[in-house]
């Protein structure tokens, strides 16, 4: 069990009952030092939580999160644990309502887009209940929700093609999700039928996997930022 950003320990406490070897990562200098006070047998890492190695973390055994995530970097906690999908199992995270409405959302509705579709690939995302703003101090300017994100095994067709392919498509489909498909695609190659007249936000996650496949078989070899070929 991983907590991440116990701050004064709230719910670090709760949490120690029923998770003794309890892990929490904070990047607070203070706050660990009162937490160490406070909790001397937890296992208190003082570290940026974007420069978590989860599958170093997690060793051998299935890593459960558990957090309050910090509103102005929830998108890139998110896609750090999507990355670490075989080694993550479950995630409790709290969030902006608006972002964990985009988690959850369906195709063909104003709230779906690149982050609804990267997670629904790799992991089923309920919202479990909304948290008001009354309920903190200092009060925020937003409603709060709690999301679960329950992970499974990546499939096959989607260990046959790159991931920064992949998110490279869904990216691209979105960055102009008004124009059809054939349109928003065309650096990326010649959008194939049955996907041509579409837009971005008439396809589900599977169909992205699809097409994103379809365009790498028919289009020049793909090179990433980091000079890899598909």
């Amino acid at each position: 069990m991983v907590e991440i950003g116990p701050g004064t320990g709230a719910l670090t406490a709760e949490l120690l009952r029923s998770y003794p070897d309890l892990t929490a990562i904070e990047v607070d200098h203070r706050a660990v030092a009162w937490l160490k006070g406070e909790f001397p047998n937890l296992d208190i890492r003082l570290q940026d939580v974007l420069e978590t190695g989860w599958d170093e973390l997690g060793g051998n055994r299935p890593l459960f999160v558990v957090g309050n995530l910090p509103y102005y970097i929830t998108t890139p906690i998110l896609f750090s644990l999507l990355d670490a999908s075989t080694t993550v199992k479950r995630a409790i995270l709290m969030m902006q309502l608006e972002v964990g409405q985009r988690l959850v959302a369906k195709p063909n509705t104003k709230e779906y887009g690149i982050l609804s579709v990267v997670t629904q690939l790799y992991a089923q995302p309920q919202l479990l209940f909304k948290v008001p703003a009354s309920v903190f101090y200092p009060k925020p300017d937003v409603v709060s929700a709690v999301i679960a994100l329950d992970f499974f095994p990546k499939e096959e067709k989607m260990r046959k093609i790159a991931p920064s392919y992949l998110r490279l498509v869904i990216r691209t489909a979105f960055n102009q999700r008004r124009k059809t498909l054939r349109n928003s695609l065309q650096k990326l190659g010649s959008v194939p039928e049955p996907w041509t007249g579409l837009r971005a936000e008439n396809l589900t996650p599977a169909d992205f996997v699809a097409l994103a496949t379809a365009l790498r078989d028919s289009s020049p070899p793909y090179q990433d930022k980091d000079g890899h070929h598909e």
